[in-house]
């Protein structure tokens, strides 16, 4: 990793401006000082960096589309984004902020413990932050990372400080005193509030609790964000009911979190929202299967919630195990995305355990069979019958301790005429969902952003260049209010990418998903290079982002523009 930790001008010439206002004409010198985009002027003029006798580098950027740095509005990066490997791969896509706090559960308020217990393997260990509320974690990224952090405050934790491992609706104290961290971390910062309905403890929180959690988040400017009840695909009418109802009693914005199911679902889900008078949006990742951690889809919520030590002593415990069995497995096969064939459809990502590294990129089915001959006599000559796929999962989560996750194949993957007409829609924003933990985790962590691109612009043909900038950049900024990021324009944060456009995809896929992005090779934050020639600078210029004051939320035209 070459040191290159400048803060003075660069000037980055010869570039295509690209946002999403459109694109200007010829080719563009752009100066970058103090964090700011300071001037932008025709190639070679006698404006951007003509006065300047010696600005800390020059970027030729030949040709390249230099478009504002890409916000990943879904990341589980929260604690992984200090890991040099995690900023390679984010900044290899273009990524110069991620949105943590997701799906309700996250390190604060509180000392991080919940989060990193039920979350082990979906944001791992925060290597830094044992305290002190979103004002402490937000102040911890600020200038130890080359990327920038925005987070929401997630209502699950909040919920969990409040009544631990209740299952109960709250009384009205607990209520407020709910209310009041949700008030507390919007005023140190956060963007909004998260919800994940599929999970514990929220899967416990009805549409009244949480309509009251929220108005202090629409009272703020912020944006309720969910992973909202049911499963998605074939069920989303019932989780769109519930977000409809939600934002009605509380007037809150929303944001309808990895919207997976299919092109007319997603599209006409979206316009009852919009016939309701909710104001709402979206992300989607350019792939068909989910992530998640294994206990959700096929462990009881009312199991779950309990300490990991009670888990995995009911997990453990034959007459448990037998009873698990015939009164809740069953109940997997109606699951939106998975049905009855659901061993076959659970790929191992993460396995925490050591002595079960080698299922890694196995499925559940795939895994129990292996397990099998694995615990064979070589010197038997008798079939061997492959041990059932129930008990090679609670066998794992138990080795484990819970830290297993699992890429989720769907009954119906759809095509990518099918993810491009989802991405394609102008309530889309960009984001991963990314899990950076794994021997074989999931690709959309490491491949999103260059898919969004090489997909909807260059195979699809859905998006032009402006309208891919709104999807990975524009939209996310002014939506959750991450100050003057999103444009090409004098005075904006000098947050920046360069693309080769005939050269930008994803390396990543279920087969191989270590693999970075190809096509970017040169990103600044700030200013400040933090990639350069595809490695990593070792500058770390990124920081907390806190929301700023909220804008109107529709796209700037481009009047005046050159």
């Amino acid at each position: 990793m070459t040191e290159n930790t400048t803060r003075g001008p660069v000037l980055v010439t010869n570039a295509r401006i690209v946002d999403e206002t459109g694109e200007r004409s010829g080719l563009h010198d752009v100066l970058l000082d103090g964090g700011r985009i300071a001037a932008i002027d025709a190639a070679g003029g006698r404006g951007a960096g003509a006065t300047l006798a010696h600005p800390a580098s020059v970027v030729d950027a030949a040709g390249r589309l230099l478009m504002p740095g890409f916000v990943d509005a879904h990341s589980h990066a929260d604690g992984a984004v200090f890991d040099p490997e995690v900023q390679l791969a984010l900044l290899r896509q273009g990524v110069t902020t991620v949105i943590g706090g997701q799906d309700g559960v996250g390190y604060a308020p509180g000392d991080g413990a919940y989060g990193t217990e039920y979350f082990a393997a979906i944001n791992g260990r925060h290597p830094n932050y044992a305290g002190g509320g979103i004002g402490a974690l937000l102040a911890g990224y600020d200038g130890t990372t080359p990327l920038n952090v925005a987070t929401l405050v997630p209502a699950g934790t909040v919920r969990f400080a409040v009544m631990g491992r209740s299952t109960a609706t709250p009384s009205p104290a607990e209520l407020e005193e709910m209310r009041e961290l949700v008030a507390s971390g919007l005023a140190d910062g956060a963007v909004g509030l998260s919800t994940g309905l599929d999970y514990v403890p929220g899967v416990f929180a009805d549409a009244a609790e949480l309509a009251a959690l929220v108005r202090p988040v629409a009272a703020a400017g912020g944006v309720y964000v969910t992973h909202m009840r049911g499963g998605y695909e074939a069920n989303s009418a019932a989780g769109i009911d519930e977000i409809g109802a939600i934002a009605t009693a509380s007037g809150v914005r929303v944001h309808v979190s990895h919207f997976h199911a299919t092109p007319a679902i997603v599209r006409g889900e979206l316009a009852r929202l919009a016939e309701a008078g909710v104001d709402a949006s979206f992300d989607a990742y350019p792939y068909t299967r989910g992530c998640s951690i294994l206990a959700m889809p096929i462990l009881p919520a009312e199991l779950t919630v309990r300490p990991a030590a009670e888990v995995l002593a009911v997990l453990a415990d034959p007459a448990e195990r037998a009873r698990l069995r015939a009164d809740w497995f069953p109940t997997i096969t109606g699951y939106a995305s998975l049905g009855p064939d659901w061993p076959a459809m659970l790929t191992l990502a993460h396995i925490a355990a050591p002595e079960y590294d080698w299922a890694h990129g196995l499925t559940l089915a795939e895994a129990a069979e292996a397990s099998a001959r694995r615990g064979a006599s070589t010197a038997s000559a008798e079939p061997i019958d492959a041990i059932d796929a129930i008990d090679f999962a609670l066998d794992v989560l138990v080795a484990s301790r819970l830290e297993v996750n699992v890429v989720m194949a769907v009954q119906h993957e759809r095509s990518d005429a099918e993810l491009a007409e989802i991405l394609s829609h102008p309530a889309a924003i960009g984001g991963s969902d990314g899990i950076f933990l794994g021997r074989h985790p999931h690709p959309r962590a490491r491949g999103s952003f260059a898919r969004y691109l090489s997909l909807l612009v260059g195979e699809q043909r859905m998006l032009g260049w402006p309208d891919a900038s709104a999807l990975v950049s524009g939209r996310a900024a002014r939506r959750f209010g991450l100050g003057e990021r999103g444009l090409v324009r004098e005075g904006a944060v000098a947050d920046l990418v360069l693309v080769d456009p005939e050269r930008v995809r994803a390396g990543a896929s279920y087969a191989a998903p270590l693999e970075l992005a190809a096509g970017i090779d040169d990103v600044f934050v700030a200013g400040v290079p933090v990639l350069a020639d595809g490695a990593l600078t070792g500058a770390t210029p990124g920081r907390g982002l806190r929301r700023a004051r909220r804008a109107v939320d529709a796209a700037p035209t481009n009047e005046g523009r050159a």
